[in-house]
């Protein structure tokens, strides 16, 4: 996998397949666990601020940090 695209460098979209590719949803949420890890939302969710380019997605993922 590769690194999370800047904000400065990268559009709404390659950020959106990025979070996408980073986290698939595999319809079963009892063995992948993203939506839980998200607080119960799913990634795409939880990652909206750094599609929207107003923040890295390092710094949402401290958001989700226990």
């Amino acid at each position: 996998m590769s690194n999370a695209p800047q904000v400065a460098g990268s559009t709404e979209e390659e950020r959106r397949a990025y979070v996408k590719e980073r986290f698939p949803c595999i319809a079963d949420c009892d063995q992948c666990g993203f939506c839980a890890a998200y607080h119960g939302i799913d990634p795409e969710t939880a990652y909206a601020d750094y599609i929207a380019g107003k923040a890295e997605f390092l710094e949402v993922s401290l958001r989700y940090q226990r």
